[in-house]
This record gives C-alpha cells, sequence and structure tokens, in this order.
C-alpha cells in the first residue's frame, strides 16, 4: 500500500458473540490489526457486541464501540466516524455477512468507504455456492455434479437424482457451519432443516 492510497482511519468489525470455532482466533486477529493500524499511524476505530473480547480494551483499538453488529447500528458508526477503510474479514462469517449487507444497502458508497483486503464480489463468489460453481467452471475447474436449490422439494429431487452420499452446503457460510455429508435420507433432512 502506498503512502497516498493509505487510508487514515479504518473501521474494525468484530465477530461478535463466541460461537465454536469462530472466537479466539478473530480475537487474536483483530488485536493483531489493530497494532498494526496504530504502528502504521492509521486510526482503528473497532466495533464489536462482544466486550469479553481483548481486542474490545481500551488499550487495543483507538476508538471502541461496544454495539449490536447490525447493518443500521455500523451505518450510524460510520456516519460519525468516517472511516475511509473496512476491514470485515476479522469478523468470521459476522463480518464477511455484515460487509456485503453494507454494500448492498449503498453505506459503504455513501460514505466513500473502501473495503481493505478481500473485495465485496469475491466475497460474493466464495459464499454464494452458484457464483463459486460458476467461477470454477469459467477457469477450466473440475466441479463434482451439483445444482443450487432453495427449497426442501428441489433438494429432494437433487439428492434422488445424483443419489446418496451427497455434500449439503449452505450458502453464505465459509466457516462450513451446517452442511455436512448426507449418508442417508435422515442425514440428509437433518443437514437440509439446519439453519
Amino acid at each position: 500500500m502506498t503512502i497516498r492510497n493509505k487510508p487514515k482511519k479504518v473501521l474494525i468489525i468484530g465477530s461478535g458473540p463466541i460461537i465454536i470455532g469462530q472466537a479466539a482466533e478473530f480475537d487474536y486477529a483483530g488485536t493483531q490489526a489493530c497494532k498494526a493500524m496504530r504502528e502504521e499511524g492509521v486510526i482503528s476505530v473497532l466495533v464489536n457486541s462482544n466486550p469479553a473480547t481483548i481486542m474490545t480494551d481500551e488499550d487495543i483499538a483507538d476508538v471502541v464501540y461496544v454495539e449490536p453488529l447490525t447493518v443500521e447500528v455500523i451505518s450510524r458508526i460510520i456516519e460519525k466516524e468516517r472511516p475511509d477503510g473496512l476491514l470485515p474479514t476479522l469478523g468470521g462469517q459476522t463480518g464477511l455477512n455484515l460487509a456485503v449487507e453494507l454494500a448492498d444497502a449503498g453505506v459503504l458508497d455513501k460514505f466513500n468507504v473502501r473495503v481493505l483486503g478481500t473485495p465485496i464480489q469475491t466475497i460474493r463468489n466464495a459464499e454464494d455456492r452458484e457464483l463459486f460453481k460458476q467461477l470454477l467452471i469459467k477457469i477450466g475447474e473440475p466441479v463434482p455434479r451439483s445444482e443450487t436449490v432453495n427449497t426442501m422439494e428441489e433438494g429432494r429431487r437433487v439428492a434422488k437424482e445424483i443419489g446418496l452420499p451427497v455434500v449439503i452446503r449452505p450458502a453464505y457460510t465459509l466457516g462450513g457451519t451446517g452442511g455436512g455429508f448426507a449418508h442417508s435420507r435422515r442425514n440428509w433432512k437433518s443437514y437440509s432443516t439446519a439453519g
């Protein structure tokens, strides 16, 4: 990053409540990001709904908000603080989802907030199973037989066509929560109704 495009103030989205598989590593990463920002002379504005994290300690970030992690709340923080950068990838699935929702709501464009690290379209491509499949096909990578479904009826039809076992992979869960291998109709139903 050159000095010319280096942000002056960056909003960092925390991961919120402790979730198994999404807790300590994001707290550590967010803490290190705040320290790195300080070393670079960049003001860090942290928002996290979980006060029981190291990253919300007043000595870590320059500005700390312990608030609900919603588009409405983060929009108000952006309007007040006017960060020129957003770092959503240290907040796990919560941060990724919020970044996309903020972009969709027009908040990032309205306040001229640049997403740092992973671009919004890349998050979309990785999160949306159909977009990811089409991207792999476009670059010539093999993909297993699959279909995107939105209803249980569609899911039953596809499982019958493909045959068991099948992999069930919900969209917007990069960490894999809610999916798995269905070896029987019972497994299929439990994975298909999860979440």
